[in-house]
């Protein structure tokens, strides 16, 4: 604890705490109260802005440390901090504006759980374009992390369809910005600097979001999965290029290569009869996913759209596929799932998409078996797991492997969560290209380093 916060007894933190956020608001932690396996001192739990930007204020009186979190859902991700003083919590954070019948944007705070945004969404036939695969997450929690799900390959990350964002700095202003509008607090902004997009991925480590404006969109009126199951990395490759020379718009594409084991079988659900009803020109197309031969994984393509154009744009891409492609209005089990579990070593692999079989044969190469790969094969972006037994060395070799095929194709290799030995013993983000520009961001919003210290790339 630094000087200032030693002079000042934390039963009088706690008090103020209280005062600030309500009797029920502002606690000690408790042993669950950890960023990363780093325990908190204390929880706030602030009723809007003004109290939080109060919190923080009182943290930069007594040099304490803020780590914002919404649902805790990727709370493990990233590097621990080097203190956890106050863990402010966003959950009273939370709401969605008022906006005029038919706006094309939606301002929502940052402890919103996403789901009940599209719930409330849904109602007006509309929707975010987003569905990271956090259950539970709030939008704080999605755009700290820089969390994206299928829809990423048409509509991008959450951060990347951003119109405007209000956070609190490291002193308690309230600071907006328009992404791309470089506002930032007073005083000399680093060069090129981008508010909202550093922001976006920093865990806490720039600022305290407390709402972001995002576009919306209407519902699409259908929606069909066309699935393939995939055996290799290079037929992964070619069918994905096969997908997208023939311009069929796809909303998404999937891939999910289990290390073992074939794909359950499941029912057909009442929208599978319904959809049959609806369109006989695809009634022998649409039917249950089958289970998968010898442990085969799958290719999964999302169209969305109108429904005639729907059915006439998968019927095509069930015919351009072949083999044992299939149609159906409802996802695959295993989409919008993480590959890794909690223990293990998650990875998050970006490549360009025509090096994508490289560094998945290359991942299975040093491992010397295959590892469960899921994600955006339309993009390059996926998740890997590591078992959570592996010694530290022994994954520390695998990343070495890895990341040198990568980095001769333009990609990295990012842990994403690990246990704490691995996280010792590795380089999480293993690109340290990145980090003069979060130093020159960092130096700029949270001099005295009071924002999750420690949570980005260098220690920063």
């Amino acid at each position: 604890m630094a000087a200032a916060a030693s002079s000042t007894s934390a039963a009088e933190i706690t008090r103020r705490l209280t005062g600030i956020c309500g009797p029920t608001f502002a606690r000690f932690a408790g042993a669950a109260d950890e960023v990363a396996g780093r325990a908190a001192r204390w929880v706030a739990v602030p009723g809007g802005p003004a109290a939080a930007a109060q919190v923080l204020r009182l943290a930069a009186r007594h040099d304490l440390t803020v780590v914002p979190r919404g649902a805790g859902t990727k709370i493990d991700w990233g590097a621990a901090p080097a203190r956890v003083d106050i863990m402010l919590d966003t959950g009273r954070l939370a709401g969605i504006g008022h906006q005029p019948a038919g706006s094309p944007v939606v301002e929502i705070g940052a402890g919103t759980p996403l789901r009940a945004v599209q719930a409330t969404l849904e109602r007006t036939g509309r929707r975010l374009p987003l569905d990271p695969p956090s259950p539970g997450a709030t939008l704080g929690g999605v755009l700290a992390a820089d969390e994206a799900g299928p829809l990423r390959h048409r509509h991008g990350t959450a951060c990347e369809q951003l119109v405007g964002l209000r956070w609190l700095d490291a002193d308690g202003e309230l600071v907006g910005a328009g992404v791309g509008a470089a506002e930032v607090p007073a005083g000399p902004a680093p060069v090129g600097l981008d508010v909202g997009r550093l922001l976006c991925g920093s865990q806490g480590g720039l600022g305290v979001l407390v709402s972001a404006t995002l576009r919306v969109q209407p519902v699409p009126a259908g929606r069909v999965w066309v699935v393939r199951p995939v055996w290799t990395p290079l037929e992964v490759h070619d069918l994905v290029r096969t997908v997208l020379a023939d311009r069929l718009d796809p909303a998404a594409i999937e891939l999910d290569l289990p290390a073992t084991g074939p794909l359950p079988r499941r029912p057909m659900p009442p929208a599978e009869a319904a959809a049959r009803a609806a369109h006989p020109s695809m009634a022998g197309r649409l039917r249950p996913f089958p289970p998968a031969r010898g442990g085969a994984g799958a290719l999964a393509v999302l169209l969305e759209g109108g429904p005639a154009d729907v059915a006439e744009r998968a019927d095509r891409l069930v015919t351009l596929l072949g083999g044992e492609t299939n149609a159906g209005h409802t996802a695959p089990h295993w989409w919008r799932r993480y590959p890794f579990a909690p223990g293990d070593t998650a990875l998050r692999i970006e490549v360009p998409i025509h090096d994508l079989h490289a560094a998945v044969y290359a991942l299975r190469d040093a491992a010397g078996t295959p590892v469960p790969v899921r994600g955006s094969a339309g993009l390059g972006v996926v998740h890997a797991a590591l078992p959570g037994s592996l010694p530290a060395d022994r994954v520390a070799s695998i990343l070495a492997a890895v990341r040198g095929v990568l980095l001769a194709r333009r990609g990295r290799c990012v842990v994403v969560a690990a246990p704490p030995a691995v996280r010792q013993a590795v380089e999480l983000w293993g690109e340290p290209a990145v980090i003069p520009r979060l130093r020159a961001a960092k130096e700029h919003l949270d001099p005295h380093r009071r924002h999750a210290p420690g949570r980005l790339p260098g220690g920063l």
